[in-house]
């Protein structure tokens, strides 16, 4: 079973439901101008610098600079990418103290810093993003910020040793290899597992590494299949290594941590990437099948709210619905059940968020656009 790593051909579900070569690319094009270009953009820079703007927090997030990042690279878009990753060097990363090397994950729009601590969602995104640039377009020949391959490597070097000479945290877990929320917290995010990054890390890493992250994409792989629900496939925001809930840091203001909620859409879009990338496991086809099966089914009068694992409704709405419909489209990658064209093409059918909380419903909506048509590739 080869995924498209081995063979380079990628899946067009969107091309399974009859939209033509032709609709595809320039609705992707459109979508593309639209989230980061046009009126209600998220995209801002001048000169050789950019930042994405979280427009519900007005913060600039290593999440949302990292996801640029990734999609600059997918569209062919190197002055962007550049700018985005100049901004993010110039103002986020830590030169100093015990979070040196890694980047902050909240800051001002005028590069102000709100939080000295970093969020490894955006150090294994910012990785992945930079091997692309690397192979897509070319690196530097000497040791700035546009050496891509070189700066990947240093990013994953300290996300792997950070500690070993009482620096800091790693922001893997060295005895288990999975990744944590923060460096210095012995938890997880189930979204954060990314084990179809790994592989490339495995790939193109330092080389004395390569081991660990192999070994980092099967652990993930493992525990998704402890944090996702058997019946619904849901998963929790946070989780212990095991997969359990996580609520120890349950607040009043958040229906809990231990819910389905912003952060565990992301994982249903993880399991459908990682199945077309590599086809490891027929496990994410049936995940892939529970999620779509839950939404489409079992809630289908309640889509967009807030859940327990074991999908019982809780009465707060989803912050992000668009965002829930892109990521539960694009595991129509893994899955084979009935919903697979019905959510791809309700996903065609629904347009780009508007409004105050567009940042992290777009970027969700345009990872699974260019998924779904056959454009989130690998380069390497």
């Amino acid at each position: 079973m080869n995924g498209a790593f081995q063979t380079g051909t990628y899946s067009n579900i969107f091309k399974e439901i009859g939209r033509s070569e032709t609709e595809i690319s320039n609705r992707l094009n459109k979508v593309f101008e639209e989230i980061f270009f046009r009126e209600e953009k998220i995209y801002f820079f001048e000169n050789d610098l950019g930042y994405v703007l979280d427009t519900g927090n007005n913060d600039v997030r290593s999440e949302g600079m990292s996801y640029a990042m990734m999609v600059f690279v997918q569209m062919d878009r190197q002055e962007d990418f550049n700018r985005i990753w100049k901004w993010a060097k110039t103002y986020m990363y830590t030169k100093e103290g015990v979070n040196k090397g890694y980047f902050r994950w909240s800051m001002l729009p005028d590069g102000g810093i709100n939080s000295d601590g970093p969020a490894p969602d955006g150090e294994e995104y910012f990785a992945a993003a930079l091997f692309f640039a690397g192979a897509r377009w070319g690196d530097t020949l000497d040791d700035s910020i546009f050496n891509y391959t070189e700066q990947a490597r240093e990013i994953l070097r300290t996300c792997v040793h950070k500690g070993e000479n009482n620096d800091g945290d790693p922001m893997w877990n060295p005895q288990n290899k999975l990744i944590k929320f923060v460096p210095g917290l012995e938890m997880t995010d189930p979204s954060y597992h990314l084990p179809h990054f790994y592989e490339i890390f495995a790939l193109k890493a330092d080389e004395p590494d390569r081991t660990f992250w192999k070994a980092a994409a099967n652990a993930s792989r493992e525990f998704l299949k402890t944090a996702c629900h058997p019946i619904t496939g849901l998963t929790p925001e946070y989780s212990y290594y095991d997969g359990r809930p996580f609520s120890e840091r349950n607040n009043p203001d958040h229906p809990g941590h231990d819910k389905f909620f912003s952060d565990s859409y992301r994982v249903a879009a993880n399991i459908g990437l990682d199945h077309e990338w590599f086809r490891t496991d027929e496990w994410n086809c049936g995940a892939a099948d529970k999620i779509q099966k839950f939404f489409s089914e079992t809630v289908k009068d309640k889509p967009y709210m807030t859940y327990e694992i074991d999908g019982t409704v809780i009465d707060t709405p989803a912050l992000h619905p668009v965002g829930l419909l892109a990521t539960n489209a694009q595991a129509s990658l893994a899955a084979k059940g009935e919903y697979r064209l019905t959510l791809a093409e309700k996903l065609w059918n629904t347009p780009p968020r508007k409004g105050e909380r567009r940042y992290y419903d777009n970027f969700l909506y345009i990872f699974a656009f260019l998924a779904l048509s056959g454009n989130y590739r690998i380069y390497i």
